[in-house]
């Protein structure tokens, strides 16, 4: 009995006891207004603590420090703190009585707090959450999944796990927040099938997201960019959600968003415009280094005049408290805004020079084509810069890598790489892909060219390597077997080597896989072939063919990069009328929502084509779209600016002379003024040769006119007048001379330029086409070359067009050939 009497208060205080204090130590810390108040908690109760207030704390503790700004957060000291110490041996005890949610939250917050993940805490966290994964819900095992993010363990046989779960469990799942948390995580490891099941699912479950989710939504568009996938529906989604909340959003989002969208070359007026103003409005907020630094990057290239001087200025200011890494942005921003601060630079510079032994190589990279672009001199920098980039050289044995410290070194003024090094890129070519081959040749050119310049030497081990990269470019060619691969490899290829080695293969291999186009991959493919100037005709009835067989898959931003072959190429598909019909009643919906920029381009290339549809330009030539025009053309570098403007211009113009019934006026006179305002008369080599056999061919000096401009300000090279007889007409002897300009009136098209002349005389212009005016692999009319002839008809012209390869042939080697050939070209009958 006495026993039992024993029993009954111990049994009472064993299962009463922890009820009557746990309540209260938790309700205790959620009281708490800061580190020090949980940390005296902890050891008052450290001998009692439960799984559930280990939790707790930590959770209190985390939940300070995200209350904090970046200014004022003490991480370190609160990881460094005895206490927290022995939250994290509690953790390590009671982790296999914590829940599945408490388990990942601390492993999450642990890692938060810097603890590295070696340490043993964390390793036990992570194998106790193995241990559970299948049990995991969806918003603990997304959890879980950026643990492991942070870890680097994107390609980890557990995140594969992870991806296995979801990929089963994917119908079932209906939280698109943990959803996407878990795409961004398994990105780097799941099939091109399964990405595209995770875009589906993703874009059906978007209507049930709260639009105030912009996390949520940048990280479908981070997972976009970690899978190289442009999927416009979910982007154009994504950035009405950022748009909607732009005056909720902080620099750092602002930084993530335009990072990503830059790297996914994705483009969107609206978002920019309303960025500029949340950033401006940002200016005077912030007086730390990182926030400044983070603000100059967002802001710089798109800022106007002088917020640039304002943000010049505050850079200066504490340039003394950069850090190399803040440094390096400057610096690339810079060399996006097309900076020529002296000051800047030099300050930046000097503290890149500082930090240089602590860059990795591509950042080293990074940092030798800024001081190229922005044509900085320092021999001691560059002496430093090259004994680094040897240095990494010397112990690298990754193809990727090596190829980044090549390119940087023949960068640098003295390109010159030994036969180490050149046997050194030799052996590790066979391991490389069309991207690492292509920066070898580059850079290997680029040696050929220095050593030749200033050592008068090309050494044959360079010959040797070059014939090399040739061998194997064409083999990995030869190999391919997925067009999704090739692509992937061939995108961004560009130089010499390329165009002159790789370029008719690549062709052919597009041919041979070309079965594999469709919807996914057409507008890639289409744009690779514009920058090519190849002309394949298969290829483009092929690119024709599925534009016409899946037209409803294909999102209106991508038409322009599917016309662009076409338009730059001069050709008409098959069903030519069906394909740019479709293509057009396709983008009609969205003419409002289009950029300005991508709006000018389409009206441009769809010119060339003789194309002018309707909506289309009464869209363009509308005041409030010209005024959305300027606007845009503020935010975009100074190169681009230019283009748009006489893309602009050329589109006017062919408005006007092949549509007058359109009654758009001309309005680009005082531009073309301001553009034109100079020297024509600067000739090159075949040209003056031209000009003087036409001199004798027609009568003497003033029977023709060179660099002549024109009504609508097209320049010739040169001009000359027939009468009704054929013969010669010398200048002075009517009022036609085109020293200045006639007033251009929206008249008739051949009262425009022939009203003046004699009855019956004829106007001849006389054009030398070079390489540039056709397409790279066989003698036709590209399309810009073609709308010009064409214009100039219009304008009352005869057009004579001298190709290169004519003037050039052994056929008119001789002197009395060509004089033969431009009386041919000029008298005879029927000859144009």
């Amino acid at each position: 009995m006495l026993c039992l009497r024993a029993i009954r208060p111990f049994s009472w205080r064993v299962f009463h006891f922890r009820p009557f204090s746990f309540e209260p130590l938790i309700s205790q810390m959620n009281n708490c207004t800061d580190e020090e108040q949980i940390f005296g908690l902890i050891e008052k109760n450290k001998s009692l603590l439960s799984e559930k207030q280990v939790g707790c704390a930590l959770s209190m503790l985390w939940q300070f420090q995200k209350q904090k700004t970046s200014s004022v957060k003490n991480v370190d000291c609160v990881r460094n703190h005895p206490q927290f110490l022995t939250l994290c041996n509690s953790a390590t005890t009671k982790m296999g009585f914590m829940s599945d949610s408490t388990l990942v939250n601390v492993l999450y917050i642990i890692q938060q707090f810097g603890i590295e993940a070696h340490d043993s805490l964390v390793e036990a966290l992570v194998t106790e959450a193995w241990r559970r994964l299948e049990r995991f819900d969806i918003s603990v095992l997304s959890k879980f999944s950026s643990c492991l993010a942070d870890q680097h363990l994107h390609y980890s046989p557990l995140m594969g796990k992870i991806a296995d779960i979801v990929n089963r469990n994917l119908e079932n799942i209906q939280d698109l927040r943990s959803l996407s948390v878990l795409m961004v995580s398994i990105s780097s490891l799941i099939s091109q099938r399964f990405q595209e099941k995770l875009v589906n699912k993703a874009e059906l479950l978007f209507d049930t997201m709260d639009s105030s989710q912009v996390n949520t939504a940048r990280r479908i568009v981070q997972f976009l960019r970690n899978i190289r996938y442009r999927y416009y529906p979910l982007l154009e989604r994504c950035n009405k959600v950022f748009l909607s909340n732009m005056n909720h959003l902080d620099l750092d989002s602002i930084s993530k968003i335009l990072s990503l969208y830059y790297s996914l070359q994705f483009h969107s007026f609206e978002f920019i415009l309303m960025t500029k103003k949340r950033l401006t409005e940002m200016i005077p907020l912030f007086d730390h280094p990182a926030s400044c630094v983070k603000l100059f990057v967002a802001l710089g290239p798109m800022a106007g005049p002088e917020e640039k001087k304002q943000l010049k200025s505050t850079i200066l200011l504490m340039s003394e408290e950069l850090t190399g890494q803040q440094a390096l942005a400057v610096m690339g921003a810079m060399e996006e805004m097309e900076s020529r601060n002296s000051r800047l630079i030099k300050k930046i510079t000097s503290i890149l020079h500082k930090h240089l032994d602590n860059y990795k190589p591509v950042e080293l990279l990074r940092i030798t084509q800024a001081l190229t672009f922005l044509h900085f001199q320092s021999k001691e920098l560059f002496v430093r810069l090259r004994e680094l980039l040897l240095s990494y050289l010397k112990v690298s044995v990754i193809p990727s890598e090596i190829s980044i410290l090549v390119y940087a070194l023949s960068m640098l003024p003295s390109a010159h790489l030994d036969e180490v090094r050149m046997s050194q890129i030799e052996a590790v070519l066979p391991q490389c892909d069309l991207h690492d081959l292509n920066i070898f040749a580059a850079s290997v050119l680029r040696c050929i060219q220095y050593d030749h310049m200033y050592l008068d030497n090309i050494p044959g081990k360079q010959l040797k390597v070059l014939q090399k990269l040739d061998h194997y470019g064409h083999q990995r060619l030869q190999e391919c077997k997925s067009l999704n691969l090739l692509w992937e490899e061939v995108k961004s290829l560009k130089g010499d080597w390329f165009a002159d080695s790789l370029l008719e293969e690549t062709v052919v291999t597009l041919q041979r896989l070309m079965d594999e186009i469709n919807y996914i991959n057409v507008a890639g493919i289409a744009s690779f072939i514009s920058r090519t100037n190849y002309l394949s005709t298969s290829l483009l009835d092929k690119i024709a063919s599925v534009v016409l067989q899946q037209i409803e898959k294909i999102h209106p931003f991508a038409i322009l990069a599917i016309i662009l072959p076409f338009s730059t190429l001069n050709y008409d598909p098959p069903q030519w009328d069906e394909f740019f019909g479709t293509c057009i009643q396709h983008l009609n919906s969205y003419l409002s929502v289009l950029d300005p920029l991508v709006l000018v381009f389409l009206g441009y290339s769809l010119a060339t084509l003789q194309y002018f549809p309707e909506d289309l330009l009464k869209t363009i030539f509308n005041i409030k779209f010209l005024a959305r025009l300027d606007s845009q053309l503020e935010l975009i570098c100074s190169s681009l600016n230019m283009t748009v403007q006489f893309r602009l211009m050329e589109l006017n113009r062919a408005v006007c002379l092949e549509c007058p019934e359109y009654q758009i006026p001309w309005f680009h006179d005082r531009f073309c003024q301001q553009h034109y305002n100079k020297d024509f008369g600067s000739m090159n080599g075949a040209q003056q040769q031209i000009y003087k056999m036409l001199a004798e061919v027609l009568g003497g000096i003033n029977f023709v006119k060179a660099s002549v401009l024109t009504p609508y300000y097209y320049t010739i090279d040169f001009e000359c007048i027939l009468d009704k007889r054929r013969n010669p007409l010398p200048y002075g002897s009517h009022n036609t001379t085109l020293e200045k300009l006639p007033k251009i009136h929206l008249e008739s098209n051949t009262q425009i330029a022939g009203s003046r002349l004699p009855p019956g005389a004829e106007k001849i212009a006389l054009e030398f086409l070079d390489s540039r005016a056709f397409c790279r692999n066989i003698p036709h009319l590209k399309g810009k070359s073609a709308m010009k002839k064409r214009h100039l008809e219009i304008l009352g012209y005869h057009v004579i067009q001298i190709p290169h390869f004519e003037w050039n042939s052994m056929a008119l080697s001789t002197r009395d050939a060509r004089m033969d050939y431009l009386r041919e070209r000029i008298f005879g009958e029927g000859k144009s």
